[in-house]
Order: structure tokens, then C-alpha cells, then sequence
């Protein structure tokens, strides 16, 4: 199972705000971090992004691999899409956490029921009244 990564959605008040901002990133593109995650070799190509949303996993991007960025930083490379997973509580915290792979929520369309077509805006407000 790979190795992922979890980071706040800063500046983010919804899934269909984080959805939008992904895709307008174009191609692959980097999030800037200071430090090469020490186990970049157990995500590199296998291993996702995982946003918290309001004290919630809400997602993944697919994580690309590693690269490097201006001013000696690290770029983590990522596809520019959301994958909406089951919603899971997570505490916020600074920077990023690693995930084991055993632990990371499965995809909605795993998941089945169709609550992958669901606007990101009610799948939210699902999960915030504690429903999906």
C-alpha cells in the first residue's frame, strides 16, 4: 500500500472551491514545501494528497513525484484534479502528516451509491451533519 501525505486546504471554504482551484492549475504542478519529505520514496507515483476540509478528509490528488524549486525548497508534483473520498474526521495541523495507506479513506466511486455525482457543496453539508 503507498504512502500519502495530508495537508489543510488553506484558503479553501469548500469542496467546490478546492475542486475549482485544483483545475485551474493546468498540467502537473508543485506545491512548494521546505524539506523533501524523509519518506518520499514510499509516495513518489503511488501515493496521494489528502486535503482537510473542515476538520475532514473531503480528497485526494494524485501525487506525481518530487522535484525541486526555486530557493533550494522542494516541489511536491501533483496532478491538478480533486478525487472526492468518503469523509473522515481529521484534526487540522501545519504543514503536512503522513497517512498509511491501510488508513486513507476510499474513493466515493469505491464506495458506490452514486454519492460521487453528488455537487461537492451537498456532499459537505452531508458530511458536516455527520450523514455520509
Amino acid at each position: 500500500m503507498p504512502l500519502h501525505l495530508t495537508k489543510v486546504a488553506f484558503g479553501c471554504d469548500s469542496v467546490e472551491y478546492l475542486a475549482q482551484r485544483l483545475a485551474s492549475r493546468g498540467d502537473v504542478w508543485g506545491l512548494t514545501t521546505r524539506y523533501l519529505p524523509k519518506r518520499h520514496e514510499e509516495i513518489g507515483g503511488e501515493g496521494s494528497l489528502f486535503w482537510i476540509l473542515k476538520h475532514q478528509l473531503v480528497g485526494r490528488t494524485p501525487i506525481v513525484g518530487f522535484g525541486e524549486a526555486e530557493g533550494g525548497r522542494t516541489a511536491i508534483l501533483m496532478e491538478p484534479r480533486l478525487i472526492l473520498v468518503a469523509n473522515r474526521p481529521k484534526r487540522a495541523h501545519q504543514g503536512w502528516r503522513y497517512l498509511e495507506g491501510a488508513d486513507a479513506p476510499a474513493d466515493l466511486g469505491e464506495a458506490g451509491a452514486g454519492l460521487d455525482e453528488l455537487p461537492p457543496a451537498l456532499m459537505g453539508e452531508l458530511a458536516g451533519l455527520g450523514l455520509i
